[in-house]
């Protein structure tokens, strides 16, 4: 544990004397302003916030998610037990996989968790092995494109997630002749959300088919705000999209007997921007067209830009008032591994340190042992102190699970 500095920036040097790098660092005081904007966005309406935590199932986090009042969405079976393991209680945990076993699915209905399904076959199997005795949510597919990137969209006509909205009639047909308990729906148009109106569109359709739903306790919109990346970057306008929301609840809650509480499945939006990750310079190396900057981790640690070509704001931290310089910031895996590419960053040398912003979501929870390296620890900053909450990994990790013939 370190102490923090008081005028609210991160003591490096002591994380990393505690820590090393790389590692990943998470700021709790921002995940609770983000959580508190949130909700104040969404104030007039029954809404519950769901911490989509595929982001970051780190314990700590997901402690810290509990004590703030959230649920969780999850996607497996074992990050649904990484949260009964951190508190949660099973009716606030929502489960919305996609192509699982049908034993994992009723493994998880079984402990008393929200199951969400998003395949008609599926709901058929559930619906003849559990008739009416447990409540099912059902994902549906609003054939929206929301914005972004396409391989992280979720809500268009070719994704493999939801229902498709023209298969309602069929979902009411298997619905009725099982005697299901359908108290909830579900829509997700995935990440990197850029138009309010846009998402507001599958709203409407959810709404909609809310009307063949007489006993719906709510309704689950997703997420997928986007976050600023880039210093001029645009973000989600949650204040508009809130409003707009809310008040299409309350006109659909009013023509009904039970009214439905808002749910939400914020990830990103809470914990991409706490998180900073820092790495060392290992090398500086001029080609005859590129200078690398070749730091002590790779996409086995942050995979997300050679995966979906996602922007991290790089700031040498150790000589902030540099001249700035052209480099392509590449890591130490043995193949094209590279974070940044004509970046202007403060002119670089080999050991100055380098911060990765918005590396809270989806920056450890991606990690791998790639090239055999070790994934990096993991850092909580909270309450006037740094905590390591994950220690780095070492050799004996790496072969725990490895049997000798």
């Amino acid at each position: 544990m370190v102490d923090v500095s008081q005028d609210g920036t991160l003591p490096v040097d002591a994380i990393i004397e505690l820590a090393g790098t790389p590692v990943y660092v998470y700021q709790a005081d921002i995940i609770e302003q983000k959580l508190a904007r949130l909700r104040n966005a969404f104030a007039s309406s029954p809404v519950r916030i769901m911490y989509a935590c595929k982001a970051l199932t780190n314990g700590a986090v997901l402690r810290l998610m509990n004590e703030l009042g959230t649920g969780l969405d999850a996607v497996s079976l074992q990050e649904v037990q990484l949260g009964l393991r951190a508190g949660f209680s099973p009716r606030n945990i929502l489960f919305t996989p996609s192509m699982i076993a049908f034993e994992e699915l009723c493994a998880v209905a079984e402990m008393g968790v929200q199951v969400n399904i998003d395949t008609i076959s599926v709901l058929e199997r559930f619906g003849t092995t559990y008739g009416g005795s447990i409540p099912v949510c059902i994902r549906i597919n609003p054939h929206i494109m929301a914005g972004g990137n396409d391989r992280i969209s979720t809500g268009h006509i070719d994704s493999k997630f939801g229902i498709s909205i023209h298969q309602i009639r069929h979902v009411l047909r298997v619905v009725r002749s099982h005697n299901m308990s359908i108290n909830g729906l579900h829509m997700h148009t995935g990440s990197d959300i850029l138009n309010a109106d846009v998402f507001l569109q599958g709203a409407e359709l959810l709404f909609e088919i809310a009307e063949s739903f007489p006993d719906l306790t709510f309704l689950d919109f997703g997420s997928g705000f986007k976050v600023a990346y880039k210093p001029d970057d645009t973000a989600t306008d949650v204040e508009e999209l809130g409003a707009k929301l809310c008040g299409r609840l309350s006109e659909f809650n009013a023509t009904r007997e039970r009214p439905v509480e808002l749910w939400l499945e914020p990830g990103k939006f809470l914990v991409s921007e706490s998180g900073t990750f820092l790495t060392r310079v290992n090398v500086v190396k001029q080609t005859t067209s590129t200078v690398f900057a070749g730091v002590d981790s790779g996409f086995n640690h942050l995979i997300r830009p050679m995966l979906y070509n996602a922007y991290h704001h790089i700031t040498n931290l150790s000589n902030p008032n540099g001249v700035h310089r052209v480099y392509s910031i590449v890591g130490y895996i043995c193949e094209t591994d590279t974070f940044a590419w004509d970046r202007k960053i403060a002119e670089i040398r080999e050991g100055d340190v380098l911060a990765f912003a918005n590396a809270g979501a989806y920056g450890f929870s991606m990690a791998s042992n790639y090239n055999s390296r070790l994934r990096p620890a993991e850092v909580m900053v909270r309450g006037g102190s740094a905590h390591l909450i994950r220690r780095r990994e070492t050799l004996e990790d790496l072969v725990r699970t490895e049997i000798e013939s």
